[in-house]
């Protein structure tokens, strides 16, 4: 481990064309499980992997779904309508209201992309039928269900900020997400940003600690056309300082903001979007591995999500029980088996106590099969909607089962099963 050395971690707002793609694919998400609870179906059996491109006032919505009756198409006599194939039709006209709902509460209000006016297709259809079998019925008999796909999840946690999160990550999307709040209040002249923007932040360590920010990056649209750069950083820099109001600024910090000078056009009419394209923003800006698989538009018989939030849970409860100031931890998964093929910690040379007892430990406290993992965290719910701007990670847990992943209530049971 280098003890001074400089790290970079990017984040990117919530009008950014990537995550109003992430932020729809959630959308959806939540919608399906909402129908279900209102309609009695039964949550485990929600089925939703949901991907969404957005350009210049246009909006495609594509997957695989299994969704409650009132999602489907009906029949003058209320009977579903079925394709040649005899696969239910999705009814499109919710999952229109849902996209266009979240492209308002973002703030798109512009010529090039409304959300009134853009043109939206819903092109999902039935999950396929080989899938379906190896999730319902696990392969390896262990488990409610099998894992959705194969597949290698990380999980992270370490020291240098009170939600154990690398601190460049988190300071990047504080900057964000506090400009955000400030311009959806509206008043003042933060009320004439965008909703599309960048930040990045470089943090200098010293023996292994966050000292100081030594450059900040921030990019963001702005509906004034007559702002230059220099007017941008006078409305934002407040924010910025605010941000970044517990860890020292360094007096030589270079300060780039709209570097490239006007940003009035933004969004989905600047540049097309995709959800999944932001996965290392999504988690720990570069600071810990990343298994490859996105997390937005996906229920959570997918272990992509699902264990990587489980593999979260953990080593951020690992940290927190004082067992390492640093915790990296792999799991693997096959299509259709639900037990998972391995587990791997790392607690890079910072641990008060083995990775063997760990990975032990770990195995004694909590079932990371996908049934075990969606169990424990309590994920059948219509929760994600949130989690697809400014992090899945080093976020608050809410009352409504939010962000169930960063609670810390797996401390005792891990030094239990260590003592044990």
């Amino acid at each position: 481990m280098r003890a001074n050395y400089l790290f970079t971690s990017e984040s990117v707002a919530e009008g950014h064309p990537d995550k109003v793609c992430d932020r729809i694919s959630d959308e959806i998400v939540d919608l399906v499980y909402r129908e279900a609870a209102k309609t009695g179906v039964d949550p485990w059996g929600v089925r939703i992997a949901c991907e969404t491109l957005a350009t210049t006032n246009r909006v495609v919505i594509a997957g695989e779904v299994r969704v409650p009756d009132t999602l489907l198409k009906k029949d003058k006599d209320g009977k579903v309508v079925k394709d040649a194939a005899g696969h239910p039709v999705i009814n499109p006209s919710k999952f229109k209201s849902a996209a266009r709902k979240a492209i308002r509460e973002i703030g798109y209000e512009q010529a090039g992309f409304h959300w009134k006016t853009a043109r939206i297709d819903v092109l999902l259809h039935p999950q396929s039928a080989d899938i379906a079998q190896g999730v319902d019925s696990a392969a390896d008999k262990q488990g409610d269900e099998g894992a959705g796909d194969q597949g290698i999840m990380f999980g992270y946690a370490c020291k240098e900020t009170a939600e154990l999160m690398p601190a460049p990550i988190y300071y990047s999307h504080r900057i964000l997400d506090l400009l955000a709040t400030a311009r959806k209040k509206g008043g003042g002249e933060a009320g004439r940003l965008g909703p599309d923007a960048k930040s990045q932040v470089t943090v200098r360590y010293v023996d292994g600690k966050p000292f100081e920010v030594t450059s900040i990056v921030l990019s963001t649209q702005h509906l004034d056309e007559s702002w230059d750069s220099a007017k941008v950083r006078s409305v934002v820099e407040p924010y910025i300082r605010e941000a970044l109001s517990d860890i020292a600024i360094a007096e030589d910090c270079n300060w780039y903001i709209n570097p490239t000078g006007k940003f009035v056009i933004g969004g989905p009419d600047g540049d097309a979007g995709l959800t999944g394209r932001k996965i290392i923003v999504d988690t720990y800006g570069g600071a810990a591995p990343h298994g490859g698989g996105a997390f937005s538009g996906k229920d959570t018989t997918k272990v992509d999500r699902s264990a990587a939030y489980a593999a979260r849970y953990l080593a951020k409860n690992v940290v927190a029980a004082g067992l390492a100031d640093r915790c990296t931890i792999q799991i693997a998964y096959a299509i259709g088996v639900a037990q998972p093929l391995s587990i791997y910690v790392d607690l890079h040379e910072t641990g008060k106590v083995t990775e063997d007892q760990v990975e032990d430990a770990i195995r004694k406290t909590m079932d990371l099969s996908p049934s075990g993992i969606r169990r424990h965290l309590d994920l059948n719910k219509p929760i994600y909607a949130k989690t697809s701007a400014y992090g899945h990670f080093g976020r608050k847990a809410g009352r409504d089962g939010s962000f169930s992943w960063e609670k810390l209530d797996l401390v005792k049971p891990l030094k239990d099963a260590i003592k044990g």
